[in-house]
């Protein structure tokens, strides 16, 4: 399994980072995993938007899944457009997305598979297993399995006791790391930090932590110091063209 990051910037795009997004590829097959706000451009630099094969989507705030529109648009009014993209989310959260659109225009470029965080099902050769994990709106906590290798996905979250149970053995865990050490209290219940993405991926016994999702102008190097506090093995921060390859 390879992963390619495409964006890991919280609530809105920069100059140089767009929010998140994950190309995850294993046995030819290639998964778009949150494409937030500016990730298809950078999308672009990988592959072209017909060799996109599924996409999957946490939860339902635009910096996960507003580009899935970009994308849409671009295979669906294309000269010669390819087939119907399966695209997997959780029940209404790409609703809005979709409207942004008459609903002819794009009817035959997509097909929708809602999910309830909890479900198990299958994406090409990944095994999908999802918890609902606590955030402003329904998120689906993500892992996905190969017989080789294991991606373990936060989405959006605040902290959780299922959390290491998504991210148990995991060969990456991509986590969520708002903050660095303390998450203001009207959002504590919703997002985390840093440290605590160290701590959950010690108790997982995750091989590597990939910290995402942090808030614009966060010193990297300061994220990646308080997640190390907890957790022994590598760490890094979620930044466009980086590849993990994972197995």
């Amino acid at each position: 399994m390879r992963l390619t990051v495409l964006g890991g910037c919280g609530a809105w795009p920069t100059a140089d980072q767009a929010c998140s997004g994950y190309l995850v590829e294993y046995a030819g097959f290639r998964l778009l995993v949150d494409p937030g706000y500016a990730t298809l451009p950078r999308l672009l630099d990988h592959v072209t938007v017909d060799a996109v094969d599924a996409v999957l989507i946490s939860h339902g705030h635009p910096d996960h899944c507003a580009d899935l529109n970009p994308l849409l648009r671009a295979r669906g009014l294309s000269d010669d457009p390819p087939p119907a993209l399966p695209v997997h989310a959780p029940h209404g959260a790409v609703d809005a997305v979709l409207a942004l659109d008459r609903p002819s225009m794009l009817a035959d470029a997509y097909r929708l598979h809602e999910f309830a965080p909890g479900d198990r099902f299958d994406i090409g050769p990944f095994t999908t297993d999802t918890w609902l994990l606590p955030h402003f709106v329904p998120n689906a906590g993500i892992r996905l399995a190969t017989p080789g290798s294991v991606l373990a996905y936060t989405g959006d979250t605040g902290p959780s006791p299922d959390i290491p149970r998504l991210a148990q053995g995991a060969d990456l865990f991509l986590s969520e790391a708002t903050y660095t050490h303390r998450v203001p209290t009207a959002d504590a219940p919703y997002l985390l930090t840093a440290r605590l993405a160290g701590q959950y991926a010690h108790r997982a016994g995750a091989a590597r932590l990939l910290l995402t999702h942090l808030w614009p102008g966060t010193d990297p190097a300061i994220a990646r110091e308080a997640a190390a506090e907890a957790f022994e093995h590598p760490v890094g921060v979620a930044t466009p063209g980086l590849v993990a390859q994972l197995g």
